[in-house]
């Protein structure tokens, strides 16, 4: 280990360590997507037709209905509610490196066998795919985690951009998935080949990333000493049970805890629903529609890192306060998706479609300054935990969503039905950031000291 460390301190002698980690938050972000959304596309090769049509040969098809579909899609999200809060507190205690590499080594297994458990029926390849959810849990609060201790403030718009790896590991999936499905089938090229990727990521993970600046085998005395400096005191490195009761009572918390639902609530549906709406509504073909699934996830990755960059410059001119850019950016985040959400209500042109959802996720891509980036302002030593919790309850729109559009889609599967949908999607765009413009904050809250406070005169008597 000594030799290997020796090896990459002169291979990343000019790489700064943070940006090794920036490097692993994406990677780490990409792998997560990856795994969460193949099954969104994987579906379309696996099930037999409602039509009694015939479809191409990607391997054995199941007779799964519209609500087992919509359950399957869900149920990664089932599971990943129940570890989102307990996988924080396991990225804060352990650290995140070591939970993390744990997570993705778990999930190349299930996905290596999923296969099997697809051809053991409905309830098996449900349970494969909420166990996956299950390991997934701690995956973001580890992340977020490694934020706050390596990132230093007016660098951290960049650093939250590049959790926006999910973005392109769902692109990547869908487009991979796509056309080695029609190449090789849904098995490999849905679930073994995803595997082998998963694995090489775990062996970078591992030789890349250390839990603190202060843990890393490569980085320098001078950048150490720089990432703490700029951190100063809002961030310790001593372990604490985070202050829970205090968290359900923070206004500023709680309304980052709607306006991050009212985000997951339209990321998750595009994330589960775009692939049935522009194959079965629009009507491309398997190859077509995750290329054009992927357009909006493509905008949303540039954008997110436009954003992000021009976040960190506001913060370095001090042009703006913290809470003012948070709600200013709310406008691009959450209003103007779901105003773009409403216009799909009224057009019925695919590729006019297609770029109204682009455009409505892509302006999405604010969120890296509004409720990606708010937890780190509240609370930088349980930035882990709050977006736990964020995460645990924004989770039941991943498999709340399938199974709105399986309700509304069940009789008719038609462009009407989806308006639906949409309006619902919108609102929860553009509600949640109103209520965040009253009531949200980017001040640390007094919750996040970890020292005892200091005693009284009258104490010490």
């Amino acid at each position: 280990m000594v030799e290997i460390n020796a090896f990459l301190a002169r291979v990343f002698r000019r790489v700064p360590a943070r940006l090794n980690i920036g490097f692993m938050l994406f990677l780490g972000c990409f792998i997560t997507y990856m795994v969460r959304v193949n099954m969104s596309i994987n579906i379309l090769a696996m099930v037999e037709s409602r039509d009694n049509e015939t479809l191409p040969d990607y391997g054995d098809r199941y007779p799964w209905n519209a609500d087992q579909q919509g359950l399957l899609l869900g149920a990664y999200f089932w599971g990943y509610l129940f570890t989102s809060i307990p996988g924080a507190y396991l990225a804060e205690y352990f650290g995140p490196k070591i939970v993390t590499e744990l997570v993705f080594i778990g999930c190349a297994v299930i996905t290596a066998l999923s296969p099997l458990a697809a051809s053991g029926g409905f309830g098996t390849m449900y349970a494969a795919r909420f166990l996956t959810g299950i390991l997934s849990g701690p995956l973001y609060p580890c992340f977020h985690n490694l934020i706050s201790r390596w990132a230093p403030p007016d660098e951290k718009g960049k650093y939250v951009a590049s959790l926006q790896g999910g973005t392109l590991g769902t692109i990547f999936t869908w487009q991979m998935i796509g056309f080695l499905v029609e190449a090789v089938g849904w098995a490999w090229g849905g679930f073994y080949i995803p595997t082998i990727i998963i694995i090489v990521a775990i062996l970078i993970w591992f030789v890349l990333t250390a839990d603190r600046p202060d843990t890393h085998p490569r980085i320098t005395e001078e950048e150490r000493t720089y990432i703490e400096n700029s951190l100063g005191d809002t961030v310790s490195n001593e372990k604490k049970v985070p202050p829970y009761l205090k968290l359900i009572k923070s206004v500023p918390f709680l309304s980052l805890m709607v306006l991050h639902y009212g985000n997951l609530w339209g990321l998750y549906f595009l994330l589960t629903a775009t692939p049935k709406f522009m194959s079965e509504i629009l009507g491309f073909n398997m190859g077509s529609t995750g290329v054009l699934s992927s357009l909006p996830h493509i905008a949303r990755m540039l954008l997110s890192f436009v954003f992000g960059s021009i976040g960190d410059l506001i913060k370095r001119r001090g042009w703006l306060r913290i809470t003012v850019m948070r709600k200013f950016f709310c406008i691009f985040s959450h209003i103007v998706p779901g105003l773009f959400l409403i216009g799909l209500c009224f057009v019925h042109e695919p590729y006019t479609c297609v770029a109204l959802i682009t455009l409505s996720l892509g302006f999405n891509g604010a969120s890296v300054l509004t409720n990606l980036q708010n937890s780190q302002d509240l609370a930088p030593n349980f930035a882990g935990t709050l977006y736990g919790i964020m995460n645990a309850i924004g989770t039941t729109t991943g498999f709340l969503t399938p199974l709105l559009v399986a309700y509304f889609t069940r009789e008719e599967n038609t462009f009407e039905n989806w308006r639906y949908v949409f309006m619902i999607g919108a609102g929860a765009y553009i509600a949640p950031a109103i209520l965040f413009f009253f009531f949200g904050s980017g001040q640390v809250q007094p919750w996040n000291s970890i020292e005892k406070p200091p005693k009284s005169e009258e104490d010490s008597k």
